[in-house]
Order: structure tokens, then sequence, then C-alpha cells
């Protein structure tokens, strides 16, 4: 038995990950950045509160940087630090997709800074969410049953945060990856046309998409309350998405996991309850 900590563990891929290593019996401390609650411990990446006290006499931590902030290098940092300097044995950090692409990119200044650490490590670079859809997305597909987004017919290797989670859950408890990065991928390469099918046939209604520009984005992000930075920087990706970069297909997780990775017609299955049963205009 393993003490592991997981950094947003209350999120889309911490909590998978953290049901999963506690079902193969480790320890898992759940951090919060607010007061925590039973099972969790205190810290706070912004103000590096409480990052000793959670990573002291642990065996491994999963890293992240919690979503709104490009800051990422400066928010990571400290934990690799503090990681090194407490013993904690291997740790995983999540990136993303292209973040290799650009040395001085905040996420790839927090993966050099993790190969330099000294402490065993595994970056997983995953392509965009499937579960963005009910959660980012929502809106769109409830109010106009659209999927609204400036991406053209550009077709993305959608992954589940599920086998995200997964992936994660292996490196960290497995030696034999170590000291490697890794893109994750889907099995297949969507256009969002294509998943406002699947999704139609999922909820038995349809679903269409609806490409936008950038300019009509904007205003959608930043009426969701996204800080203007965040913004910009959602809509960088996103034309990076458009340009094709999000096509590609690699054997990642079926070679850590030994098995395919899920469709999105998995996805859609599984998460219908997350969709509102009907929508309304």
């Amino acid at each position: 038995m393993s003490t592991f900590v997981v950094l947003g563990a209350s999120g889309t891929v911490g909590s998978e990950l953290a049901r999963g290593l506690e079902a193969a019996g480790h320890v898992v401390r759940r951090t919060t950045s607010r007061t925590p609650a039973a099972g969790q411990v205190h810290l706070d990446l912004v103000s590096g509160r409480g990052i000793d006290e959670a990573l002291r006499g642990a065996d491994g931590a999963f890293l992240l940087a919690p979503p709104g902030f490009t800051n990422q290098d400066v928010l990571l940092m400290p934990v690799i630090d503090a990681a090194r300097r407490l013993g904690v044995g291997k740790l995983v950090a999540m990136s993303a997709m292209g973040a290799d692409a650009n040395p001085e990119a905040p996420l790839r200044k927090a993966e050099l800074a993790l190969e330099a650490s000294g402490v065993a490590w595994n970056v997983i670079r995953p392509n965009w969410f499937m579960q963005n859809f009910h959660t980012y997305w929502l809106q769109g597909i409830v109010t106009q049953q659209a999927i609204v987004l400036p991406v053209g017919d550009a077709r993305t290797s959608f992954i589940d945060a599920r086998d995200i989670a997964d992936v994660g859950a292996a490196l960290l408890q497995r030696s034999e990856f170590n000291n490697r990065a890794f893109d994750l991928t889907g099995g297949e390469a969507l256009t969002h046309t294509e998943v406002a099918a699947l999704l139609s046939e999922a909820l038995e209604r349809p679903i269409r998409f609806e490409d936008v520009t950038p300019e009509t984005m904007r205003p959608l992000l930043l009426s969701a309350g996204l800080p203007a930075d965040y913004a910009e920087f959602l809509l960088v990706i996103l034309s990076f998405l458009k340009a094709g970069y999000a096509e590609r297909i690699t054997d990642a997780v079926p070679s850590i996991l030994n098995r395919a990775p899920r469709t999105f017609v998995d996805y859609a299955r599984d998460y219908r309850e997350a969709y509102p049963q009907s929508a309304t205009r």
C-alpha cells in the first residue's frame, strides 16, 4: 500500500484517478484549496500554502494546474521543488497535447522543471476531453441544441477523461515507463459534426454543430465567467484544433493499459444523464 497525493482531486480527471487508486488499495490525499472536508488536505497552488504538508511522507503525486490560470509553471514549480526536497518517489504531471511545441509556453516550462528535478516522473499530454461536451460546451447544447465552437471541420482524437485517469493511476503505480512523456488520444478522430450526430443518437434529440468565428466565441467565454487571459488562451488552442493539430492518434493508451481507448459512443452512452432530458430555447 502506498500513499499518493492527487491535485485537482475533485475535478474531471482527478476524481476518477483518486477512486482508481483507492480501489487498488492505496491511501489517497485529495487536495483542495478550500477548507478541507473529510478525506481532503489543504493545498493552495496560488498562495503556495500547504504544499509541504500535503506531500510529506507521500510515495507519489499527481500534478495538474487548476483551470482558469495561464501561469501553470509558476503554480507547479513549487510543488515539484517540494517533492524533490521531501523525497517523494514519483510525480505524474498532466499537461496538454502540443505543450512541448513551444519551450517558452508555461506548461512546457513546468514539464522541463519536472524532467530536471531528479524525481522519477511521467508527463501525460491528453488531447481534448470528451467530457468537455457536458461541462464547458453544455450551455450551447441546452439553449441552442448546438455545439458552438470556432473549429470548422477539423478532426479531433477526443479522449475520455476516465482513460486519462486510468493512465495516470497506472504510471503512479508502475516504474517501467518512468521518465517518459506520453501524448494521450482516443482511438478515432471525429469532426464536431460527427460528434453532434453521435450525441443526437445517444440523447434521442437533434444536436447540431455551429461553426462560429473567434470574435463570436470570445464574448460567450467571457459571459461564462472566464478571465480574459484564459479566454484568449482557449481561443488560441481552439485555433490549433481548427488547423488540424488535434487529429493525430497515438498508441499511448493501449500500450500502457493493454486495452483500447473508450470510444465517443461509450462516452455518450455512459454520460447520457449528464445532459438535461429536454433542451429549451
